[in-house]
């Protein structure tokens, strides 16, 4: 597994464990950071700070694009997977559109149910179809 592999996944870990908690996302990294030794990758703090900046305006993309799942009834992992796919998809640096749909799909089909990587791709091809602005 790569470095920004890693990194992704570790971004999930975090906006989800944010979620369930009712922490902000930034306050897990730094109690994360308190605890242990270990160095964070510097691309997970880039991916949770990005989805933290711009929060409010992907969750807006996901309601959209997700009629049938409002954002807040979505299963915790996938809204994290989807959270992190739309800023990587929208405002990743270097990252083309297919890389960024397919880095989402395969967190989720190694952290959600059998139809989550289904519903991320679904989601996430259209917002690349249909981006903001």
């Amino acid at each position: 597994m790569g470095a920004r592999t890693k990194a992704r996944k570790r971004a999930v870990d975090v906006l989800f464990e944010a979620d369930q908690r009712g922490l902000a996302p930034l306050a897990v990294l730094e109690a994360e950071g308190q605890r242990s030794d270990r160095t964070l990758n510097p691309y997970t703090l880039v991916l949770v700070g990005g989805v933290v900046e711009r929060l409010a305006e992907i969750d807006a993309l996901l309601a959209i694009h997700s009629v049938e799942w409002p954002v807040d009834r979505m299963p915790a992992v996938d809204r994290a997977i989807l959270r992190l796919g739309t800023y990587e998809l929208l405002w990743g640096e270097d990252l083309p559109p297919a890389v960024a749909i397919d880095e989402a799909v395969e967190l989720a089909k190694g952290l959600s149910t059998d139809d989550s990587p289904g519903f991320v791709n679904g989601v996430l091809g259209k917002i690349a179809v249909n981006p903001p602005g």
